[in-house]
């Protein structure tokens, strides 16, 4: 039988776009791009991991050349000695399906260029907070194949003797329901929480408009609030059972007394403790119900009181620690102290001027008193560090940037924050990644993609102040970076790209018995310190990742980790048409 012409040429189109999948799985970690995408009007670079200078060409799935670039060396080699060249293809706007080829190289990931191109990104990034809460079954019809049994009810939580006072003895049972999993474990802190609150409310206060229109699928979306609101009252309503109604002082944790094995949430069923109350831990919550006093108060209809039941608590938390300024969690100090012993994340802090800013800064903004404002001058620091959730003092300069008109004070702070952002930015187009968080090897740290995502959320700030597109350009590279142009090759967003995190330290996403992993995690990122003692393959700063869920000092996720990527990729998300304006 004679073969069919047509036939034989579609086998082999079939043939040669396999072989050129498999070239790609071969190449593409030599050709580190963001492989979710581009926007049309945006930049568009990607990195090669050699010192090539000729031509690459960007194809279309069917191996047709429709933009023809040549590489460029980079003027700085990568951490690791070695020399990189640019692939720069901006010019390109046309929306499709593209790979980039190079010749004896191969062919990148596959990418495609279009608007909203991060959209996805940016909804999963809030959407894995819903994963995360505590207290609740997740249904199918909002999960997916995630669906689980609802893990901790904790409505018979005990005093421990650390928190134990007159009016609320040891072992006194209390409720305190809802909230979201602080990490790859089952607890749930105060000092973190509200960082990641914070961020969370920060996003909906500076994009309302473009967050109004978000929608999450989470049981809540048919409601008159936005959803991010929806989610981040979650951890709010949790947050208000952690005061002392007795004092204002607020307990630093919900705990057990040590991690729970990698287990599902409903087997782990140890007793669950609160634990001292901390001057960071009343600070900060101070700040957030502030902070969440004045957004919550335009939806009054919709949540009758609970404005006025933040602004309450946290002038109750504020008063507390004005009385008690220097209350240190020191664990291993409780521990020497009280029983039972515990051994979960310490979140301990020792200085904390940098709370008290963030407090007195909310409630400056929340209330107009002149009395908060003057005790920001007081404390105030021309040191600046990025959000952590040891060093929130920049959140409050956030606030504070925002409210208007600007008085002298506030005109220096800004004047700072705007020095900040142009000293990071500064060459960032000369290092090996072209992007801010390639800068420096201090930024590679436990939990170093919040480095890139808080570095993110600061040139998006300084955008917003000055229109100038150089801070906008590097709050996406600083994205690109995070979703695969980097030192590892991966993206570090879970579900996202052709070569993401997939055995995140997670306990959900270990014990479910699903292949992947909850969707929308960010791993912690690069860090040569092992703490761990899990071996990463190299130890140059931005290589040092391995995707293990036993390495928890890379590959863990953290409710503070992904509230600062949630911001950036729904920022850019809201700004995206400005890549198209000159």
């Amino acid at each position: 039988m004679r073969p069919n012409k047509q036939l034989l040429l579609t086998l082999m189109a079939c043939c040669n776009y396999l072989i050129s999948i498999a070239q790609t799985n071969s190449s593409a970690q030599k050709i580190r791009l963001n492989q979710v995408g581009f926007y049309p009007d945006a930049e568009k670079k990607a990195i090669v991991t050699s010192a090539d200078t000729g031509k690459f060409y960007l194809q279309t799935s069917l191996g047709q050349s429709v933009f023809t670039g040549r590489l460029v060396l980079d003027t700085q080699p990568a951490f690791s000695g070695k020399q990189m060249a640019v692939a720069n293809f901006t010019k390109f706007v046309t929306p499709g399906t593209y790979r980039i080829f190079i010749p004896l190289m191969g062919y990148s990931y596959p990418f495609n260029i279009k608007p909203s191109i991060h959209k996805s990104v940016a909804d999963a990034t809030i959407k894995a907070f819903y994963y995360q809460r505590a207290s609740l079954p997740l249904a199918e019809k909002y999960a997916g194949k995630w669906h689980r049994a609802a893990g901790h009810p904790d409505n018979k939580v005990l005093i421990h003797a650390s928190a134990a006072n007159n009016k609320r003895p040891e072992g006194t049972i209390i409720s305190s329901r809802r909230g979201w999993y602080d990490a790859g474990d089952y607890n749930k802190y105060i000092v973190n929480s509200g960082i990641s609150t914070a961020t969370l409310l920060l996003l909906y206060e500076d994009f309302p408009g473009y967050m109004n229109t978000v929608k999450l699928n989470i049981p809540e979306s048919n409601n008159q609030l936005p959803d991010i609101l929806d989610e981040v009252i979650w951890n709010l309503r949790w947050m208000l059972t952690m005061q002392d109604p007795n004092d204002g002082g607020v307990y630093h944790k919900l705990t057990n007394t040590k991690f729970d094995a990698m287990i599902m949430p409903d087997k782990a069923v140890k007793p669950r403790y609160v634990v001292q109350k901390g001057t960071a831990a009343t600070l900060d919550f101070a700040a957030v119900t502030a902070q969440a006093a004045r957004i919550l108060k335009k939806f009054h209809h919709q949540l009758p009181g609970l404005a006025d039941s933040c602004l309450k608590a946290s002038l109750q938390a504020y008063s507390w620690a004005l009385k008690n300024p220097n209350v240190i969690y020191d664990q291993d100090l409780m521990n020497k102290k009280f029983k039972p012993e515990i051994t979960t994340g310490a979140y301990g802090d020792k200085y904390f001027a940098d709370e008290l800013i963030w407090a007195a800064s909310e409630l400056y903004v929340t209330t107009g008193k002149e009395e908060y404002l003057k005790t920001v001058i007081a404390g105030d620091d021309p040191k600046m560090l990025l959000p952590a959730w040891g060093n929130v003092k920049l959140l409050g300069y956030y606030s504070l940037i925002k409210k208007q008109p600007h008085t002298h004070p506030l005109l220096e702070i800004e004047a700072r924050v705007l020095n900040f952002a142009r000293d990071l930015s500064f060459n960032a187009d000369k290092n090996a990644y072209q992007t801010v968080m390639g800068k420096s090897a201090n930024n590679f740290n436990w939990g170093s993609n919040s480095n890139a995502a808080n570095q993110g959320i600061l040139l998006i700030k300084a955008y917003q102040l000055t229109h100038d597109k150089r801070y906008l350009n590097c709050a996406l590279a600083n994205l690109d970076y995070l979703l695969g142009r980097n030192g590892s090759g991966y993206s570090y967003i879970t579900g996202y790209g052709s070569k993401s995190t997939m055995n995140p330290h997670h306990r959900p996403s270990t014990a479910d018995g699903i292949v992947e992993p909850i969707p929308g995690l960010m791993a912690g990122g690069p860090n040569p310190g092992m703490q761990d003692g899990v071996k990463v393959p190299s130890i140059a700063p931005d290589e040092a990742y391995v995707d293990d869920d036993r390495a928890y000092a890379v590959n863990e996720v953290a409710i503070n980790w992904n509230a600062p990527v949630a911001y950036l990729a729904n920022a850019i998300e809201a700004l995206q048409k400005d890549f198209g304006r000159r």
